[in-house]
């Protein structure tokens, strides 16, 4: 199924964008993770995530935790509002994929909300 994949105009890696949505504070966060949004002007969401050396030391560890967030927004893209950049920060190294796959669509929802953007209701 192509939808399910990760395209590369998908992915953030202006640091002009990532700096933006920082300026901007309008974040969300939980015990794992922060989700910085921004509105985009698309029609898709688009993911960028920065794992700094601070919160997470070891390059194996960040590099785990940046894998399993890209899957869990690859697998809840659906989910996920449309038109909103979301700036993922982990909070550190003990974030699972079950967490991540629990949170990355509330809080990104939430962070559309505080953009004062459309979101759809999701149905169980």
């Amino acid at each position: 199924m192509n939808s399910a994949r990760f395209r590369p105009h998908e992915r953030i890696n202006d640091p002009a964008v990532f700096k933006r949505a920082f300026e901007r504070k309008k974040s969300v966060s939980d015990a794992q993770i922060i989700v910085y949004g921004l509105e985009n002007g698309l029609d898709y969401p688009r993911l960028g995530i920065s794992a700094s050396k601070r919160k997470v030391r070891k390059a194996c560890d960040r590099n785990r935790v940046k894998r399993m967030l890209r899957e869990a927004f690859r697998l809840s893209k659906g989910e996920l509002p449309p038109g909103i950049d979301l700036i993922i920060v982990p909070r550190g190294p003990g974030l699972t994929f079950h967490q991540a796959i629990a949170s990355l669509p509330v809080l990104a929802r939430s962070a559309a909300r505080r953009l004062g953007l459309q979101v759809a209701r999701v149905t169980p």
